[in-house]
């Protein structure tokens, strides 16, 4: 298992972070993505733009403060957390990401994986905040 945790600045307001983080409608930001496809309330799929599948599971939603959710392919499993907190000019975010390789060769890639994939992620969560 592996956990990597970031937490960034953002200079805008704690509700325009949540709304963009937690869209399932507005995902064209993710340059990572095709789509993102709810199935319900709790449950959506992202696919990348590379044809893969991920499921995920919202555990827990205090909106504008915390979401959470558990999410697995066929490469891992694991879980995301969000921590949305007015800040000094904007708000500060934390990331925490926990994930299990699915195959025992994989274990030493995951921690580069969850670095590269959190600093996709927020680089272009920033972008898409200052426009």
């Amino acid at each position: 298992m592996a956990t990597s945790k970031v937490t960034v600045h953002l200079p805008c307001p704690v509700e325009r972070v949540w709304q963009t983080v937690t869209s399932f409608t507005n995902t064209a930001w993710r340059s990572d993505l095709s789509c993102v496809e709810v199935l319900d309330e709790d449950h959506f799929m992202e696919h990348t733009k590379s044809g893969y599948t991920t499921n995920f599971t919202v555990t827990a939603c205090d909106r504008p403060r915390y979401w959470a959710f558990t999410m697995e392919n066929g490469n891992m499993s694991g879980s995301w957390e969000g921590i949305f907190e007015a800040a000094e000019g904007g708000t500060r975010l934390t990331c925490t990401e926990t994930v299990t390789a699915k195959r025992w060769w994989m274990r030493p890639f995951v921690p580069g994986y969850l670095k590269r994939q959190q600093k996709l992620y927020l680089n272009d969560l920033r972008t898409e905040l200052l426009k």
